[in-house]
């Protein structure tokens, strides 16, 4: 019995020597980390140093800006005053007034909207003048005094000729705001003036209900239409009208082509396509030269 544990027991030359190796490799790796830290050790962050060169950094002005700040918006330029009107004022003399090129740009923005300025009030309405620059301003600005005209409404009795009004004139019509000005504006673009007030109801969103509610408050002068040549008028002159399809566009020239020049409204009645309703909308706008 003794003789079998002693011989399963006993280890050769060669198991012996790749014991001593794992052995030694074991101990490497348990004692790497100790010897690392030994020889690589963490620097420490001086922060009363950083904490003064953030101080001295503040009083010289030498901090970074930051990347969203363009250096233009810290150039000072020379403010001249002088007395002006806003409307269309130029962006260069904006400047001139003391205003950044951002905030010229969303003045311009607003005229090209349809904006206008009829009181001192209107000015000071524009979120991009700020209220220490408009009470700089203020004394040279050549308008009345009085609030934003488009603040206030109609008062009973007056009424807003749609076809001469841009949109801050057409907010003071009561239950109309910036967005069905801009509507109306671009419709009355489209189709060359109102000669019926009516014709509000082929607004986009403005329905029945709210027709009835500021039908007393608007008028219509037809001066103001502006009017197509039937006999000259091409298939681009005719796409104005939001009236009539392509084909019917097409059937009004190809009749003139073939049967000369138009008299009257009643020559358009010889073409098939064409029905009294549409004649209705589109003869105010027509001229028989």
């Amino acid at each position: 019995m003794r003789p079998q544990v002693k011989s399963y027991l006993s280890i050769t030359k060669k198991e012996w020597n790749g014991m001593v190796v794992l052995i030694i490799l074991i101990a490497m790796v348990l004692l790497a980390p100790y010897v690392f830290l030994a020889n690589h050790k963490d620097n420490t962050i001086n922060f009363k140093a950083f904490d003064k060169a953030v101080a001295d950094a503040n009083k010289t002005g030498d901090l970074i800006a930051d990347e969203n700040t363009s250096a233009t918006n810290h150039t000072v330029l020379p403010v001249t005053l002088f007395k002006f009107n806003p409307n269309n004022l130029a962006v260069a003399n904006w400047i001139k007034l003391g205003l950044t090129a951002h905030q010229a740009q969303v003045i311009k923005h607003y005229e090209e909207k349809g904006g206008r300025f009829f009181t001192k009030g209107d000015v000071q309405k524009m979120y991009s003048i700020s209220p220490v620059e408009y009470k700089r301003l203020e004394p040279y600005i050549d308008l009345p005094d009085g609030a934003a005209l488009h603040l206030n409404k109609v008062k009973p009795g007056e009424v807003v000729d749609i076809n001469s009004a841009d949109s801050a004139r057409l907010t003071m019509i009561h239950g109309i705001g910036p967005a069905f000005a801009r509507r109306i504006v671009r419709y009355r673009q489209r189709v060359g003036g109102f000669y019926s007030k009516e014709q509000l109801k082929e607004v986009y969103g403005l329905d029945l209900e709210k027709y009835d509610q500021i039908k007393d408050e608007v008028a219509v002068d037809g001066r103001h239409i502006i009017k197509v040549n039937i006999n000259t008028a091409t298939f681009n002159d005719l796409k104005r009208f939001p009236y009539m399809s392509f084909k019917q566009m097409d059937a009004i020239i190809a009749y003139r082509d073939e049967h000369g020049n138009y008299n009257t409204l009643t020559d358009l009645k010889n073409i098939a396509i064409l029905n009294d309703g549409i004649l209705r909308k589109i003869g105010p706008y027509l001229v028989f030269k």
